[in-house]
């Protein structure tokens, strides 16, 4: 069964006084319908870019689409018409962003807001449109939702600003929900609950979600595959069971041990990654990480490794094994 979305070899830069960013490059992946993707890694590494590309809502200029395909229900994203796309976005394809506060229009209701994008995309008359509002309210947990669709977004506190949006990214039953870092700038007792309302949500649609985030604890709790990112490029992808019990990446170790354990291991020290993230605009010539790897070898300072199977699903762009700290 072909997948849901489908990538294939995304390359995007960008132009820039200093020079050109090579912001993400020769990504390729798929979704499966009804399925979790996560996209993990470090702030700059090319995830929201990625899906920006997917959904063209990447400027032009100073951003290019350089090469690559979006195969979305064996249609070819990138040579959608204007119009075509934007009746995509939305009603096939939605997005929830990572600051509520700057997503939401200031000056109108969220009652409005939601009610625009079904009068737009499913047609709907005014009054269908409030109702299916407030049911889309009831439906994220806010609270005395009739009450509230006249309110403001300044008058919603953060975690009811992003359910909010979440309600909006449903409001057209879209076959596919992207999540950019909904949860960053949330505590963690209302992250917990807006992971919990989308895992809820999509066993009661049924949609597919690509979850972007830095945090692996979220990844865990809700993906069915994972994509590890680094300075463009997929440096591993698996399930989300082989990303966590058996990573064969450095930087995904990594990223491992630098998260905070609650098992027989918590007494552990967190460790570091050791120095910065490369310059995107003049990439190292071989692989992207190896500077600040603890198990590079000298061909990982000589050549880019592409990625290649490792196992079953399983996928890593390396020339060493992390797990056994040899060379493959």
């Amino acid at each position: 069964m072909a997948a849901l979305l489908e990538v294939k070899d995304l390359k995007v830069q960008f132009s820039t006084l200093e020079g050109v960013v090579h912001a993400v490059n020769g990504v390729s992946f798929s979704v499966d319908e009804g399925k979790t993707l996560g996209i993990v890694g470090e702030s700059g590494c090319g995830k929201s870019v990625t899906m920006l590309s997917v959904m063209r809502l990447i400027p032009e200029p100073p951003g290019r689409i350089v090469a690559g395909e979006v195969l979305f229900k064996n249609r070819n994203l990138f040579k959608l018409d204007k119009p075509a796309i934007q009746n995509l976005r939305g009603a096939e394809i939605a997005m929830v962003f990572q600051d509520p506060m700057t997503s939401l229009n200031p000056v109108l209701t969220i009652g409005q807001q939601i009610s625009e994008a079904l009068m737009v995309h499913e047609g709907m008359t005014k009054p269908g449109a409030v109702g299916r509002t407030l049911e889309l309210l009831d439906l994220v947990g806010i609270p005395q939702a009739k009450e509230r669709y006249n309110d403001f977004p300044h008058q919603f506190s953060g975690g009811m600003r992003q359910r909010v949006m979440i309600a909006m990214g449903l409001s057209c039953n879209p076959s596919i929900l992207i999540a950019d870092e909904p949860t960053t700038a949330l505590d963690v007792t209302i992250q917990a609950q807006i992971v919990e309302l989308t895992k809820k949500i999509q066993s009661h649609l049924g949609m597919s979600i690509i979850w972007i985030t830095h945090d692996l604890g979220i990844v865990a709790e809700i993906a069915d595959r994972v994509i590890v990112m680094y300075a463009g490029y997929i440096v591993e992808e698996a399930d989300v069971y082989s990303i966590f019990e058996n990573p064969v990446h450095p930087y995904t170790l990594s990223l491992q041990r630098s998260l905070p354990r609650v098992d027989s291991k918590r007494y552990e020290r967190l460790s570091i990654i050791q120095g910065s993230p490369p310059d995107c605009i003049h990439l190292p010539r071989g692989c992207p990480f190896g500077p600040r790897c603890e198990y590079a070898i000298e061909r990982c300072l000589q050549e880019n490794p592409v990625l290649d199977a490792v196992g079953e699903g399983h996928r890593a762009a390396c020339w060493v094994d992390a797990r056994k700290r040899r060379a493959r």
